[in-house]
């Protein structure tokens, strides 16, 4: 038997989560059927939204079920092939990670060209991340000639690459919050943001008052939301993100006390998930691929080997441990 090793929720978390909350199970690599494609992950994300799924809750996309492998996108190799348009050797985008090998049907695998970029790049700045964070700046939350655009968890995989395209959009100041002096130095040198804010040094609402911004950019939540709605000027925009401060709260979480300036500055605020603009892809690859490939457009990566080690990147995700993209490089069994 050849095995395949998975990981698969084993308890819902109240609060935090812990590496209590999975288990490593082997089980038999499986056959692919008609019209299917079998695949060795080489590559899986791991992202804060999975938190949410861990909660038996409905919400825009299904809980994890207990006892199952949990999902998540990947990339890896095609390496048995019973449907004819995609050939074995090919380097398909799926979102059946979190496992060695993975059987899906055709329709669910998206062949990507590495010649174009690197196959983690379609996990990362030419992936979701990546697309969420044009969404964010180009249609949710656009960005103007001239604006003053703040963006919070501005380090991580989405922040930092929202930034950088909110200046490609002609933004006049980019102010990005991270935690700590390596990720805030990191924001500003790294990724070209003209400021910098270390939210456990300095309040975000302090930093942001004197001049204002047009847009922001909301990865967080909380009081980062709180001080953008002060700071934000008339008419001004957000697109929120994710809310990584609250995920592993446990009840209800208070709102910003500023909420009437919702209203006293006319604001716009709308939330963005990428799953509702998919079919966006191809226009975004073709205008940020060649940003990547010169260099225009920065991206970091925080690379955690081997699948066992999946959980405990994931834990760290929802702790700050990353900077730029967390990425799980997969190391299972050659097929037998």
């Amino acid at each position: 038997m050849s095995v395949n090793r998975e990981i698969r929720l084993a308890s819902r978390p109240v609060g935090e989560p812990g590496l209590e909350n999975f288990e490593l199970v082997e089980v038999e690599v499986p056959e692919p059927g008609e019209g299917q494609v079998l695949v060795r992950n080489t590559w899986m994300s791991v992202d804060p939204y999975m938190r949410g799924r861990m909660n038996d809750a409905a919400s825009y996309i299904p809980p994890f079920q207990l006892g199952v492998a949990m999902e998540g996108s990947a990339i890896g190799e095609v390496v048995a092939s019973r449907a004819p348009e995609i050939p074995v050797g090919a380097t398909v985008s799926h979102f059946l990670g979190w496992r060695e090998y993975a059987v899906l049907d055709a329709a669910g695998a998206a062949v990507v060209d590495t010649g174009l970029a690197r196959p983690q790049d379609y996990l990362g700045a030419l992936g979701t991340t990546g697309l969420t964070a044009y969404l964010a700046v180009a249609e949710i939350a656009p960005v103007k000639e001239g604006d003053v655009v703040f963006v919070s968890g501005a380090a991580g995989a989405v922040g930092s690459v929202a930034g950088q395209l909110a200046r490609k959009l002609g933004a006049a100041k980019v102010i990005g919050s991270a935690g700590g002096p390596e990720k805030a130095k990191k924001v500003a040198e790294d990724f070209g943001f003209d400021a910098a804010i270390d939210y456990r040094a300095e309040s975000p609402a302090e930093r942001l008052a004197p001049q204002g911004i047009d847009v922001y950019v909301d990865n967080v939540g909380g009081d980062h939301l709180e001080a953008a709605i002060g700071a934000l000027k008339t008419h001004g925009k957000v697109a929120l993100v994710g809310m990584i401060s609250q995920y592993n709260a446990i009840g209800r979480v208070p709102g910003p006390s500023n909420i009437y300036d919702l209203v006293t500055k006319r604001l716009t605020v709308r939330g963005v998930l990428v799953t509702d603009h998919l079919d966006r892809f191809p226009e975004y690859i073709a205008k940020a691929a060649p940003w990547l490939a010169d260099g225009s457009l920065r991206t970091a990566e925080t690379v955690v080997e081997g699948l066992e080690k999946a959980p405990a990147a994931f834990l760290g995700v929802l702790r700050g441990a990353n900077t730029g993209k967390m990425l799980v490089r997969l190391a299972g069994p050659t097929r037998g």
